[in-house]
């Protein structure tokens, strides 16, 4: 007699719920390469968009920016909640504001994501998520609660190459964000932010690196040509 089949939970689906339709389609690419994860083939770009969505089909998690056209997300998490809607909550945002944080904790917010951010992390709150809903069961002790709630908690930030700063490299990336599709020089990052241009081309090629930017030849008056640096829209793993 053959085993029976060895039944497989199913994927977790994914609703995400971001305005700007690029980068959209890029957190359902990232969500569909975590296994175990499926995500919603249309996302929502409104919180209108994903009320309706919740209203006719099931979802588990939602990828939720905060900052949407018709209002804030922890507004649409607390309508949520009221009208039964139980499905938990991954925030994305660029706010650092920790009363958000708390308020968001009530509403079942289990983690937040940071803006910019790589498939590695977001991979990361995905699988850490997976595996704090996969705890089942009665706990044998405070020791077993403390093990299941840890797997929501993110290990410590990592840590930038010895010389960069986190506050600089968020204005690095925003004026990259906003510049023009001709990207930026490290010349011009320098003389808009007031630091040095060996700095800026620093934080230009570690946002390479990462992934976040790509860099292309400027050829202009005689002699090298200059690295221009644009921000990558959909970015790589």
């Amino acid at each position: 007699m053959s085993p029976a089949p060895t039944k497989t939970a199913p994927d977790i689906r994914v609703l995400v719920v971001e305005d700007d339709p690029v980068a959209a389609d890029a957190h359902v690419l990232y969500v569909n390469r975590v296994p175990g994860f499926t995500a919603i083939a249309k996302p929502a770009h409104t919180g209108a968009e994903a009320q309706r969505t919740l209203d006719r089909e099931p979802v588990d998690l939602l990828l939720l920016d905060l900052n949407l056209p018709d209002g804030h997300g922890l507004q649409l998490a607390r309508s949520l909640r009221a009208a039964g809607h139980r499905a938990d909550v991954i925030a994305v945002t660029s706010a650092r504001d920790l009363t958000v944080v708390r308020e968001g904790v009530s509403l079942g917010v289990v983690q937040y994501v940071l803006k910019p951010f790589t498939f590695a992390t977001l991979r990361d709150r995905l699988v850490r998520y997976a595996e704090f809903r996969a705890a089942t069961g009665e706990a044998g002790g405070q020791d077993e609660v403390d093990r299941a709630l840890s797997a929501l908690r993110a290990p410590g930030p990592a840590e930038l190459p010895k010389g960069l700063s986190a506050p600089t490299l968020e204005r690095v990336t925003q004026a990259l964000r906003q510049a023009d599709p001709e990207g930026l020089t490290a010349t011009t990052t320098a003389e808009t932010l007031g630091i040095s241009r060996i700095t800026a081309r620093r934080y230009l090629e570690h946002l390479v690196d990462a992934g976040r930017a790509e860099r292309t030849p400027r050829y202009g008056q005689v002699g090298r040509p200059e690295l221009s640096y644009r921000w990558t829209r959909t970015p790589r793993p």
